[in-house]
């Protein structure tokens, strides 16, 4: 989601617009339930209209292609690609800049930077967003990227227009217009369709597909493609079992640590075994919701099997927005020249994982586990602020499932003093004294055994 406005003056307009635009927290969760939850809060934005003067030109980077289920070089030695996505670009352009892709690439260890552009959201490109602008940014993005020696993936970001074909039209024309002016980079991946979600199918998908990429291939014939796959990109089996006939494909798989664990891993290798291309154009080292708990050993695990199966993989991402898979703290105002201290958590995860040294890995702080019948626990609180002689405090909650599995749930979280609800997202609450009761919506009922349930949240008065 790198995000590069050159008329600061539209760019602060949007981005006044855009404050909370993702809505309530209830309201994002039914965008997706499963997928991140990527509306932005955008932080003061910085020009972009940086140079690449302090990045020195590099040769072109190697074209990459397809073969088998693998990405290759043009000597045909396997390449994973690890990098990272920036924000949506119209809320967190300050971060597309010369100087911060220099330093992904050199200080960083990473190869790949994903620039992904909303479709539907307010200020996306098929919305109200200034499609002009929108368009320079991506193109200035990828000249970024190239000066600094990295490969950038162009994201036709759908998420709230569910099914890529809405805006079939828009893309297509966008598509050749950008695969044009790109055609002599070498170092240009395009993800045709971030997370076709909702109803959408693998045929609505297919038939959206079979009219994009002969779009970009009439411009450049050889690209690689990443082609999104329902259920916010993970249902891959299905690309699998019914994949493209076109060459230099790969079929995107999405995961979020907390939230995926080893049912998508183990659906990850069977469709890389079955000879499926797999990219992991977008992950989380939190929950579901892009926000809540780290899970460590989860993103240990996910990061051994792609490395395993030479799987690429992008982390999401590159903003200071408060939540846990930013990888810029809040706080920082800074658009380039980070310390270890200006990352988040998660950044700090992703720096030392990309640059290989275990040992640097830094540990979350986790909440304690509590238990309430079959299930767990966790809460954590996000922040606090004083009302009415009273301090009202957010939570963020994560439920795990002990037992077998489950179409519903219920559990009772009790606290020292009586409590009054003010506000509660992704489950049904009622209060009872010192405790509340929350229980599942209708879209969150169903848990595995041994599976979680994230992004619950409420707000409460003592």
């Amino acid at each position: 989601m790198r995000a590069r406005y050159f008329v600061l003056a539209i760019v602060v307009a949007c981005m006044v617009a855009l404050v909370g635009c993702g809505g309530s927290p209830a309201q994002e969760a039914a965008v997706r339930p499963t997928g991140e939850q990527e509306s932005a809060t955008p932080s003061s934005a910085a020009s972009s209209q940086d140079t690449a003067q302090d990045v020195a030109p590099t040769k072109a980077l190697a074209p990459l292609h397809v073969e088998g289920a693998q990405l290759v070089n043009d000597k045909g030695e396997s390449v994973q690609l690890k990098g990272i996505s920036t924000h949506g670009l119209s809320w967190f352009p300050q971060y597309v800049n010369a100087q911060l892709f220099g330093e992904l690439a050199r200080d960083w260890g990473a190869n790949t930077v994903r620039l992904a552009m909303y479709t539907a959201e307010s200020g996306g490109y098929c919305t109200d967003g200034n499609k002009e602008q929108l368009r320079k940014l991506v193109l200035d993005g990828v000249g970024y990227a190239t000066d600094a020696n990295l490969y950038a993936i162009v994201d036709w970001h759908i998420l709230s227009d569910n099914n890529p074909l809405e805006h079939a039209n828009e893309a297509q024309e966008f598509f050749e217009g950008v695969s044009a002016e790109l055609a002599d980079h070498t170092n240009v991946l395009y993800e045709i369709c971030n997370e076709p979600n909702g109803a959408t199918t693998w045929a609505d998908v297919k038939a959206y597909a079979e009219r994009i990429i002969p779009a970009i291939r009439a411009n450049d014939p050889d690209a690689v493609i990443l082609v999104g796959t329902p259920e916010w990109s993970q249902r891959i089996d299905q690309a699998a079992a019914d994949p493209l006939a076109q060459k230099n494909v790969m079929y995107t798989l999405h995961f979020y640590a907390a939230t995926h664990k080893d049912d998508l891993r183990n659906r990850m290798r069977e469709a890389h075994a079955s000879g499926l291309p797999v990219f992991v154009s977008e992950f989380g080292i939190c929950d579901a919701s892009g926000n809540g708990t780290i899970d460590e050993q989860s993103a240990a695990a996910w990061v051994a099997t792609m490395n395993e199966l030479g799987v690429s993989y992008v982390m999401w991402n590159l903003s200071n927005k408060d939540e846990s898979s930013s990888a810029i703290a809040a706080g920082c105002t800074k658009v380039s020249g980070f310390a270890e201290d200006d990352l988040s958590f998660a950044g700090r995860w992703l720096l030392a994982t990309l640059l290989g040294d275990a040992s640097q890995l830094p540990r979350a702080e986790q909440p304690p586990v509590r238990k309430s019948g079959s299930f767990s626990y966790t809460l954590k609180e996000k922040t606090s602020w004083p009302v009415e002689n009273k301090t009202c405090t957010q939570y963020d909650l994560v439920l795990k499932n002990e037992g077998a599995a489950c179409d519903s749930w219920q559990i009772e979280v009790s606290f020292d003093e009586p409590i009054e609800l003010v506000d509660g997202w992704n489950g049904k609450y009622e209060v009872r004294d010192n405790a509340l009761v929350i229980s599942n919506e209708s879209y969150n009922g169903r848990i595995e055994a041994g599976g979680t349930v994230g992004d619950i949240g409420f707000q409460i008065k003592r």
